[in-house]
C-alpha cells in the first residue's frame, strides 16, 4: 500500500521511518567523513591544492584533468575499482550513482566518490564506521499535526533572482530564487522565497523559524511539491520539513535561509533535530 492510500498520520509515520533508515544507512549522510582536499580558509576543497596528488588519509594519487580525476594506485594502496583490485591509472568522471555504488572502494568498506562542485574537482569519503553513524540515536520529529497543513500559493518572479546567502562552510554563494510561496497561519499572512527545480518544477525552501537553536536545528528544508500550473495553488505541509544534510555531517555545504525566510512563529512540526549526542549541532 502506498503512502497516498494511507491516512495522513500513517503516511507521515512511514515517511519518517524511511527517512531514518536512509540517513543511517551504511553510506548515508552520517557516513560522510570528508570532502577532500580541505582548504585552510574553509573554502571549496579542490585537487589543485595538492599538486603532488596525495590527499591525507585517502589512498592513491589524484590530479584534476579536463575530463575528470586521474587516479594512480599501487597494490599498497589497497584500492578496488568496479569491485576488482586496482593498480595503475584511470580517469574518473563525476559520479551520479549513490556512494554505495561508488566505483572506488578502500579498506574497511570505505567508499570514495568523485564530485564536481563550483567548477572544481574533489572527492568525498564515506565510512560506514564513522563516529557520527555510531552515535546516531534517531531524528527528533514532531508527530503529524493537521494544523500545519496550510493552503498556499506560488507566485513566480518571471526570471530567477540571485541572492548572496551564507553557507555552512562560512562562505557566501549565489542562491537562485524563482518566486514566493505565500500562506496564512493563525490569521497572519507569511511568505517564503523558494527555488524552483529545473527538472520537474517542484519548489524548495530553506527556512528558519522561532524554534531554531532552541528546540530545533538552526534551519530546515521544505519541499512542498509542484504548484498548480494555472493558479499556483499548492499545499504547504510543514510536517514534511526535514533537516539539511549538514545536520548529519559537517562536510556538506548547505545554504542558510535567504533574507526574509525566517518565520516569526514556531514551526513545531516535521524533523526538529538529531537526538541525544548529535543534538548539540544546533
Amino acid at each position: 500500500m502506498s503512502d497516498d492510500a494511507d491516512d495522513p498520520k500513517t503516511a507521515w509515520r512511514k515517511r519518517h521511518e524511511h527517512r531514518v533508515a536512509s540517513v543511517s544507512a551504511p553510506y548515508g549522510p552520517l557516513s560522510l567523513i570528508g570532502t577532500l582536499p580541505q582548504t585552510p580558509s574553509g573554502g571549496t576543497p579542490t585537487l589543485s591544492d595538492h599538486p603532488e596528488g596525495r590527499i591525507p588519509a585517502v589512498p592513491g594519487r589524484r590530479r584534476a584533468t579536463e575530463g575528470g580525476v586521474a587516479l594512480t594506485a599501487s597494490a599498497e594502496d589497497g584500492l578496488s575499482l568496479d569491485g576488482e583490485p586496482f593498480t595503475g591509472d584511470a580517469v574518473l568522471a563525476a559520479e551520479e550513482a549513490p556512494p554505495a555504488r561508488s566505483r572506488i572502494a578502500a579498506a574497511r568498506d570505505v567508499r570514495i566518490t568523485v564530485i564536481r562542485r563550483e567548477g572544481e574537482w574533489a572527492v568525498r569519503v564515506f565510512d560506514p564506521a564513522s563516529a557520527a553513524r555510531r552515535a546516531f540515536a534517531g531524528i527528533e520529529a514532531t508527530a503529524y499535526d493537521p494544523d500545519f497543513v496550510l493552503p498556499g500559493r506560488f507566485r513566480p518572479y518571471g526570471e530567477e533572482r540571485i541572492v548572496q546567502v551564507a553557507n555552512a562552510d562560512g562562505r557566501a554563494r549565489g542562491f537562485g530564487l524563482g518566486g514566493e510561496l505565500s500562506f496564512a497561519y493563525r490569521g497572519a499572512e507569511h511568505t517564503l522565497q523558494v527555488a524552483v527545480d529545473e527538472d520537474d518544477g517542484s519548489l524548495w525552501a530553506v527556512m528558519g523559524d522561532a524554534t531554531a537553536g532552541s528546540s530545533g536545528y538552526r534551519f530546515r528544508f521544505l519541499r512542498p511539491g509542484v504548484p498548480d500550473p494555472v493558479d499556483g495553488s499548492i499545499t504547504v505541509d510543514f510536517n514534511r520539513t526535514v533537516l539539511p544534510p549538514c545536520a548529519f555531517a559537517d562536510h556538506f555545504i548547505c545554504p542558510f535561509p535567504p533574507p526574509g525566510n525566517t518565520l516569526p512563529f514556531e514551526v513545531a512540526a516535521g524533523e526538529r533535530r538529531l537526538k541525544d549526542a548529535l543534538a548539540a549541532r544546533i
